[in-house]
């Protein structure tokens, strides 16, 4: 099919040919005195050379005349396709972390391309890796004159900012990010987490609410993210002593997540307070069915303060029967009956949760416990003296606030990891592998619930954290 034109034009030539050749005939020119007897055929094919020669004679004055713009336009392009070679060698070698051969290639692109939104990416880029961080913030500032280039001139930008710990001109050019791009996911999530850092939770929530309807967060985890910031609006609102306010979000938190086991204690407080003692007991309870906390103890020990320890052993019954299997439930239920002084069912309790002779992966928080169990009911130190050496050379760690993010541990829940300053990663867990080096050990974190009786309370500091009293 592509010869088909070829063939048709062949064709054409060829039947002109026989044509012209069938009817011959004269041609007579006359021209200044001259004349000029010829035939058709010999007519035809001299305009034909005539043509070929004023073709040939006007491509080469073209030529001539283009020459130096055709060269110069060359040129242009050799240096344009060896500065395009230099950009992607200096990504390579960026992406390889080589950053002497990105710098070179950095400063070849420059000097080749007349295209400098490419070439300033390259240079910050490479700059960072040489660890200039002077020179790359000025050519990411560089960037941002120009519109083409400004969003990714405001994301350099922000890194540095964080990477300096200044949090506040990280904050502001997320702003100015979100103003360009309102629907990228990490200007959203960024923006999010630098408010949630400030404690401006009104615009944090703000924020959250368009990242929810850009899909950027599971809808679980914006829900958890959404109780915390109400969470931590409703303690900053008792602080103020606007107790309506701290009461209004403590609620709206503990209904958006009732598993939040910090919420749901803080808005047990507030209820209790307000004497409503019983809808306290089932935002605790309802709390321990999916995530059995210390903090939930201490709460729960705090809205029974007036009632026999022997009462209070019936209530740590009930309360433990909504997770009957969990480590808290047992640690809480044997807690409660060591106040109590009743030694069989504290032991019941600790047996369940590994504090058995035959058990070497006790908890060091059942080993204690235990420690304590032995020289209350039978003072036996001897007995007392193997648990705590137990506590002590047990591979088991006890739960401790631990950051998901960077490992850390905390004293205590808090929205803002102190380490790594992530937002919402602290949960009551064992510790992993991660980074503990500067951080405080698990038996410093969780002081002890007051044992009566006059029980020694160095052997064993009790599992769960000063309760919250009722204000």
């Amino acid at each position: 099919m592509r010869a088909l034109p070829t063939l048709l034009v062949l064709a054409l030539v060829i039947a002109g040919a026989v044509f012209i050749a069938d009817r011959p005939g004269s041609v007579a020119l006359v021209w200044q005195g001259w004349r000029v007897d010829t035939s058709v055929t010999v007519l035809l094919f001299g305009i034909a050379i005539v043509a070929m020669i004023a073709a040939a004679a006007f491509h080469l004055l073209r030529l001539i005349l283009g020459g130096p713009r055709a060269f110069m336009r060359g040129r242009r392009e050799r240096r344009r396709q060896r500065g395009y070679r230099a950009l992607t060698q200096g990504m390579v070698a960026i992406a390889a972390g080589d950053a002497a051969e990105a710098k070179r290639f950095a400063r070849q692109a420059d000097v080749l391309l007349a295209e400098p939104p490419l070439t300033l990416l390259l240079s910050a880029q490479a700059a960072q890796l040489n660890g200039d961080e002077r020179a790359a913030e000025k050519y990411f500032t560089a960037m941002l004159d120009r519109p083409e280039t400004e969003f990714l001139g405001l994301r350099g930008l922000m890194m540095q900012a964080l990477k300096n710990n200044n949090e506040p001109e990280a904050l502001r050019l997320a702003r100015r990010a979100k103003e360009l791009r309102p629907k990228t996911p990490w200007v959203l999530s960024s923006l999010f987490e630098l408010q949630s850092r400030a404690g401006k939770w009104a615009e944090a929530e703000t924020t959250l609410a368009l990242a929810a309807r850009r899909k950027v967060l599971p809808e679980l985890t914006s829900r958890r993210h959404r109780a915390v910031m109400l969470h931590e609006q409703s303690r900053a609102a008792e602080t103020d002593d606007r107790h309506r306010d701290a009461a209004r979000l403590a609620g709206k938190a503990n209904s958006l997540a009732p598993d939040f086991a910090e919420a749901a204690s803080h808005y047990a407080a507030i209820l209790s307070a307000s004497g409503q003692t019983r809808q306290a007991r089932k935002a605790i309870e309802t709390a321990w069915k999916n995530e059995p906390n210390p903090v939930l103890a201490a709460t729960f020990d705090a809205l029974f303060a007036d009632e026999t320890p022997l009462q209070r052993v019936k209530r740590f019954e009930t309360l433990a029967a909504q997770n009957r299997d969990h480590l808290e439930s047992h640690i809480a239920a044997a807690g409660a009956a060591l106040r109590a002084r009743l030694w069989g069912e504290a032991r019941r309790h600790l047996a369940a949760a590994g504090g058995r002779d035959d058990n070497a992966m006790a908890s060091p928080r059942v080993c204690r416990m235990m420690a304590v169990l032995e020289e209350a009911e039978h003072e036996n130190l001897s007995a007392a003296r193997i648990w705590l050496a137990r506590a002590g050379a047990t591979p088991m760690q006890d739960p401790a606030y631990v950051c998901s993010a960077c490992g850390g541990e905390t004293a205590s829940w808090i929205s803002i990891c102190p380490h790594c300053r992530s937002f919402d990663t602290i949960a009551w867990r064992v510790p992993g592998h991660g980074p503990t080096s500067q951080l405080r050990t698990a038996t410093e974190m969780t002081p002890s619930l007051p044992i009566p009786g006059g029980l020694s309370a160095t052997i064993i500091p009790m599992d769960n954290p000063p309760a919250r009293r009722p204000t």
